[in-house]
């Protein structure tokens, strides 16, 4: 696969998980990386491992999307740096576990500032630039949860559900140039999304659940996203049953609330 080879590729949330199976999937297509994270350490180790894979160039930009302010000023460096963007992947995000009624306001509050404000600040602070050069592919790791609730997982649905909105609003408003976007929306994947989601007072989980172990792993979802963006596809979903969450909802809402309420989801 040539596609790839020296794009310029931005990944948020590349330390772990699902960006880091991103980033080395990139790599070994020779794409010029941008890494971004809070954890600087983790990311240095990604982007070493990029470049052994074969990245043709790796920055390392650390990152915390939840201080939306400092985004604007890292995307003027990261670009005078560049030059200009190809791909951006709006990946980064945090996960919850806890009943809407047991969860802090505050939790709800930082979900939303992560999971959605922080994809669409740097989004928006992006777009001039990608108007500029009529270029640009903007793919945003959402969930299959974007599609329909589920138990222990509002604020997080929530969030997910934003992305969509916002997305499909922009491609609307994007139609006549050249800038495409692309929703990806996993279901289970094997990472640590759920040791690192949010209790409703804030704490971590800490724990791994049935359903995120069995779950895909990273890198087969990886090479499945990066198919994906070749193929310019506006929305993909990828997972096992869980996928026809979103049939079903479609379809046969009532029978779709029988059936999560009941589901082994934690």
């Amino acid at each position: 696969m040539q596609y790839f080879l020296n794009k310029r590729v931005w990944i948020t949330g590349a330390s772990s998980g699902i960006g880091e199976a991103l980033a080395l999937a990139f790599a070994e297509q020779g794409a010029q990386l941008i890494l971004s994270a809070r954890n600087e350490v983790e990311i240095n180790r990604v982007g070493a491992a990029c470049l052994k894979a074969g990245a043709s160039h790796v920055l390392v930009q650390p990152l915390d999307l939840e201080q939306h302010e400092q985004i604007p000023g890292i995307v003027a460096q990261v670009l005078k740096k560049v030059g200009k963007l190809d791909i951006l992947v709006n990946n980064g995000g945090i996960s919850q576990r806890a009943l809407a009624m047991e969860t802090n306001l505050a939790v709800d509050k930082k979900l939303m500032d992560v999971n959605y404000f922080g994809a669409v600040a740097l989004t928006k602070a992006l777009l001039p630039n990608m108007k500029t050069h009529q270029l640009g592919h903007i793919v945003t790791i959402t969930s299959l949860t974007g599609k329909f609730g589920s138990p222990y997982r509002s604020s997080y649905a929530a969030s997910k559900h934003a992305l969509h909105g916002f997305f499909d609003s922009l491609r609307a408003e994007l139609h006549d140039s050249r800038i495409k976007i692309t929703l990806i929306c996993p279901g289970f994947v094997r990472t640590n999304v759920s040791k690192n989601a949010l209790k409703g007072d804030g704490g971590q989980l800490g724990t791994m659940d049935e359903a995120t172990e069995k779950g895909m792993q990273p890198d087969y979802l990886a090479h499945k996203i990066l198919q994906a963006i070749q193929q310019g596809k506006e929305e993909a979903y990828f997972g096992g049953k869980e996928v026809l969450g979103v049939y079903v909802k479609r379809f046969f809402p009532r029978y779709f609330s029988n059936i999560i309420r009941k589901a082994k989801v934690r």
